[in-house]
């Protein structure tokens, strides 16, 4: 039994696939993966055992600006994906079972796998990426705002922007290999029984007509590896400091300025990670303020005062397991938003989606997330956390393969 994993994103949507990876691989099952050529990706899945078929442009080339590409240049890397895509997915799925792909820039996989004549599942990491009448849909960079109050009409012109995108160069392909065409091209790669990988609890999914989604919970996998030994040394120095990092996201250059300065406004070290964005020290001759680079967060989250950061399921997720409060600064990308709606919904912190934060804003949503009271919400809800959901999810593969 073989299955072939596919996406195509930064660190947030690879390492998903990795988790479901290596329970696949404990259930006996051969697993290739189609990911972005980024030399960090290759070793991660060396690491495991998995053959990295590289598919488009290094994402950190993608992301290298201080801002997001042009909306010409956006629509230009997501043509030259799904010609990549249909180039390079057909052979790597030779000989497998199943293609499992996430996320909406997966637009040929369905055909290649209803080509190929086997399984096709398609997996969302957030709810709010999946149609439903309860929430809108996601900001897709490069694509014009829709005006909307109502949330059907919004998916509806979403539908209408992404056939404007991949309709004709999907269809074109489709043809080509004797398969008719689709007229819904989100729908289409979603499937009427999308696979949700996010937590119940932090991230559930209300159910919606037309859509049998089977949410398995989040795919991770514990991370064993031991902290640096200078992070160490800052950490065993004084109360436990507030971690600030964005991940693969490159914020404006004064937010983490001033998210250090309202820190230590209320008496408590900082913690920056550096991340893609390379965020540094602020004031490098002050010992309250530490700069590290990549680190375990399983270990490190549950060591600090509070993690402040963009918005990324994957933060998001160890925080909450972690037990420890946040403060989301969402950029207004993708699922961002929706994960610091769920950190204010759950009272796990304080969220700014709104106008560019301030050291004052910060310093109100610090005070907020620091409070005995959030931290003791913040505890009851990371011991609701599952760790199953790669498993679940593997199983149910194989499962249905079976």
């Amino acid at each position: 039994m073989r299955v072939l994993l596919s996406t195509y994103g930064t660190r947030g949507d690879v390492e998903p696939l990795v988790a479901l990876a290596v329970r696949l691989r404990a259930l006996g099952v051969g697993v290739r993966m189609c990911a972005p050529p980024d030399e960090e990706f290759a070793e991660r899945l060396a690491g495991i055992g998995v053959r990295l078929v590289p598919v488009g442009p290094p994402v950190r080339e993608v992301m290298r600006g201080a801002a997001l590409p042009s909306a010409a240049d956006l629509s230009r890397y997501r043509t030259e994906l799904v010609e990549a895509q249909f180039d390079v997915f057909p052979a790597a799925a030779d000989g497998c079972d199943a293609l499992v792909a996430a996320g909406l820039a997966q637009v040929a996989a369905r055909s290649v796998a209803e080509a190929a004549g086997i399984r096709y599942v398609y997996a969302s990491y957030a709810a709010v990426h999946l149609p439903s009448p309860h929430h809108a849909p996601p900001p897709r960079p490069g694509w014009p705002e829709p005006e909307a109050d109502d949330n059907r009409i919004l998916w509806a012109l979403d539908a209408d922007n992404v056939n404007a995108q991949f309709g004709e160069a999907l269809n074109g392909h489709r043809a080509a290999i004797g398969l008719p065409p689709v007229d819904n091209v989100r729908d289409h790669v979603f499937t009427d029984r999308p696979w949700l990988a996010a937590d119940p609890v932090l991230g559930p999914w209300r159910e919606t007509p037309g859509l049998d989604v089977v949410q398995t919970g989040a795919w991770n996998l514990a991370d064993e590896r031991p902290l640096p030994a200078d992070l160490v040394t800052f950490l065993d120095a004084g109360a436990p400091p507030v971690y600030v990092g964005f991940g693969s996201m490159r914020p404006s250059p004064d937010i983490g300025r001033m998210a250090v300065e309202a820190i230590r406004a209320q008496g408590h070290r900082v913690l920056v990670s550096r991340g893609w964005a390379d965020l540094d020290l602020i004031d490098d001759d002050r010992d309250d303020c530490f700069a590290v680079g990549e680190a375990n967060h399983q270990r490190l989250f549950g060591r600090v005062a509070a993690v402040v950061h963009h918005g990324g399921a994957g933060t998001t997720l160890t925080a909450a397991r972690a037990g420890t409060p946040q403060v989301v600064i969402p950029l207004q990308l993708s699922d961002n938003p929706y994960w610091a709606g769920r950190v204010a919904d759950l009272d796990l912190g304080a969220a700014l989606d709104g106008p560019p934060p301030t050291v004052e804003s910060l310093g109100v949503a610090f005070r907020t997330a620091l409070s005995p009271e959030t931290r003791a919400r913040a505890k009851a809800l990371g011991d609701r956390i599952r760790t199953d959901g790669a498993e679940v999810a593997a199983s149910l593969l194989v499962e249905a393969l079976r």
